[in-house]
């Protein structure tokens, strides 16, 4: 059994977080995703859409989808709100909650990955979790950061089967496709008044008409 958490601000959830999700499940073998909202992302602007937004987003993006997938919400409903949301707090909140020995993954981006350096605590990560690296249009997979890049080949696998031996440790890069979409995109689009529909699920772009999320107008 082997669970990943998915963390992002979602604003808004679209294919290129579930499609590549989508093919990861079925390449590593996952039990669960649990989609996991930020509160405060600490390496972002605030989300324009409210929390309760984001979320009745999340739970419409699912609704169709495989029961793989559920959502985690102790980052947006922490007792510490006004706290940015760093991931090593999560990732150790959840270990006190299921034990040392269940699998647990982290699902990241190349760019995040290449921006772990920022992070808190960022090289005591694996002492919780595997990473697993989704693929993104334009970015490498070698990073010109010595550290980083020791800290990577010290740790990379390319069996799979190292995930499901051990409850963490491993950095995986996965093959999941290259789905060149952006929330930041998305959300231009719309205050553009251009359609979007093709790049997120049919319910989360008719729920985003009917709040008038992101300046859009019915179209």
């Amino acid at each position: 059994m082997l669970t990943a958490l998915f963390g992002g601000t979602f604003d808004p959830i679209h294919y290129g977080h579930l499609l590549p999700a989508m093919a990861l499940t079925k390449e590593v073998g996952l039990s669960q995703i649990s989609l996991l909202p930020n509160n405060i992302p600490p390496h972002k602007p605030q989300p324009e859409a409210s929390t309760e937004q984001r979320l009745a987003m999340l739970k419409l993006a699912i609704e169709d989808m495989p029961p793989v997938f559920s959502i985690d919400t102790r980052e947006i409903f922490s007792d510490k709100l006004m706290q940015p949301s760093y991931t090593i707090n999560t990732l150790q909140q959840w270990r006190i909650e299921n034990g040392n020995s269940e699998g647990l993954a982290f699902i990241m981006g190349q760019d995040s990955l290449l921006s772990l350096p920022t992070w808190n605590h960022w090289q005591t990560l694996l002492d919780y979790c595997h990473l697993l690296i989704c693929r993104r249009p334009g970015y490498a997979e070698k990073t010109d950061n010595a550290e980083l890049q020791s800290w990577i080949d010290a740790h990379q696998t390319i069996n799979i089967e190292d995930l499901h031996k051990t409850a963490n440790g491993y950095i995986y890069f996965a093959h999941t496709p290259l789905e060149d979409i952006s929330a930041t995109e998305i959300r231009d689009n719309i205050n553009n008044q251009q359609s979007c529909k093709d790049l997120l699920p049919a319910k989360v772009w008719q729920y985003i008409h009917t709040q008038g999320l992101y300046s859009a107008k019915k179209m």
